[in-house]
């Protein structure tokens, strides 16, 4: 048996961050990563890195074959970088196996015929292994030829011309907005009778406005019933009719992937499926720690990496870091343009007790849109009247997925909506917007 002062199974964001600053203190590290084809994690290989390519040459009308190449490109480059980052490192070893636990205390490492091959020990063990696409039990979906999942849709040879996606959530939304900038013909099933109903309602409507201007037909409160394959194209049957379609997305969500034997361990999970963590990250095993999406919540390469710094003060530092003490989280969904959002809304405000004031401007008030050519988008912002404080911001526009970082800074440091509204920007740019946003 093996020993190392760390084990990390699962080549993600955090887990491969923590392994180089474990390494410079002279520790030894295993790295476990069952597919080649994910050294360096979801993000890098079949996440973000990847789909923002595509939506980048969709908004440039680059031709949907160029975009796959350029998008092969970057992913091969990018999970080279990343294996040679750990592998080459003397205080790392990197094992190109599936593992799994054979107690509290143990790895075992599987060969591709599910045989134990070598066993490993630490007294530090980070579970770090993901999230995968939920499959829905629907009738057909196991048989039928033309089903993707969001890493399969990115892979395809040739543009399909019609283009059903299974799911509403802000993963379909991007997949239905860069398709479309394609070419394809897009149909979006959502099982609700809205779509984006956590966001500002106003926002909301615009985004589902400029989603039908591309021709996307949003089909609300569907119900998808059976796939049955015809000669090179399957028919999704739904509540709302049949869909003929050479591709179909399987996009409901994502769950934590703990096939790792857990049930050897004492490891506890969740109701969702997720793996049980305290605010340092602990597992309800003292030594083992479970990071990024495995552990639940929001599903951000972001997220993993503020998840390392958790650790590396846990383990290097103060201990002081905790999940609790990270800040407000925005994001952005990539379709076009972005929505941003950090925060509350102003309804979400008011339920929770706040007196608050909105600030408000169209993007077409902003003098950048000229410049961009892009008339589209609505910058919302939502203050509490009595301090003063920053408690939210909804920006939908181009360049949002920048700016929106400002305003999530602005909120942690606990400053005045007025530094934003009195600061001096940059002309032409879409953030001296906020002269006149935080106008208020």
């Amino acid at each position: 048996m093996e020993k190392f002062d760390f084990i990390i199974i699962g080549f993600g964001k955090g887990g491969k961050t923590l392994a180089k600053v474990a390494s410079a203190q002279g520790k030894k590290v295993a790295v476990i990563e069952q597919s080649q084809e994910m050294y360096g994690g979801t993000c890098i290989n079949i996440g973000c890195i990847p789909s923002k390519t595509l939506v980048h040459e969709g908004l440039a009308h680059g031709s949907f074959d160029e975009a796959i190449n350029r998008k092969h490109d970057v992913v091969s480059a990018l999970n080279s970088k990343n294996y040679h980052l750990l592998a080459d490192d003397e205080n790392i070893t990197v094992f190109d196996n599936k593992g799994v636990f054979k107690n509290n205390e143990v790895i075992d490492l599987l060969d591709k015929e599910g045989n134990v091959v070598d066993s490993l020990t630490a007294p530090h063990i980070v579970i770090n292994t993901g999230a995968t696409p939920v499959v829905p039990e629907i009738t057909g979906v196991n048989e039928s030829k033309y089903l993707y999942d969001s890493t399969g849709i990115m892979n395809l040879k040739d543009k399909p011309e019609r283009l059903t996606i299974i799911g509403g959530g802000y993963i379909a939304l991007e997949f239905a907005s860069m398709f479309a900038n394609f070419g394809t013909k897009v149909t979006v099933l959502e099982t609700k009778d809205t779509i984006m109903p956590k966001e500002d309602k106003e926002v909301a409507e615009q985004v589902i406005t400029d989603l039908k201007d591309k021709n996307i037909n949003l089909v609300l409160e569907a119900e998808t019933q059976a796939f049955k394959d015809q000669d090179g194209y399957t028919v999704v049957k739904t509540n709302k009719g049949e869909f003929e379609s050479d591709a179909v997305l399987l996009a409901i969500g994502r769950k934590p992937n703990t096939d790792l034997k857990l049930e050897q361990t004492d490891i506890e999970i969740g109701e969702h499926g997720e793996i049980k963590v305290n605010e340092q990250l602990q597992t309800t095993v003292e030594h083992i720690y479970a990071i990024g999406d495995v552990k639940g919540g929001a599903q951000f390469t972001y997220i993993s990496l503020d998840d390392f710094r958790i650790l590396k003060d846990q383990f290097f530092g103060e201990g002081k870091r905790s999940t609790e003490n990270r800040g407000t989280v925005p994001y952005t969904v990539f379709i076009d343009p972005p929505l941003s959002r950090v925060g509350l809304t102003a309804e979400e405000a008011k339920e929770q007790g706040y007196s608050v004031k909105e600030g408000k401007l169209p993007v077409n008030q902003i003098p950048r849109h000229k410049i961009n050519n892009d008339t589209r988008g609505l910058f919302k912002v939502v203050i509490d009247a009595n301090t003063n404080k920053i408690l939210g911001a909804t920006l939908y526009g181009v360049q949002s997925e920048e700016i929106i970082n400002i305003v999530k800074l602005a909120i942690d440091q606990n400053i005045d909506y007025t530094v934003l509204r009195d600061n001096i920007y940059t002309h032409p740019t879409m953030i001296e917007s906020f002269n006149d946003l935080f106008n208020i």
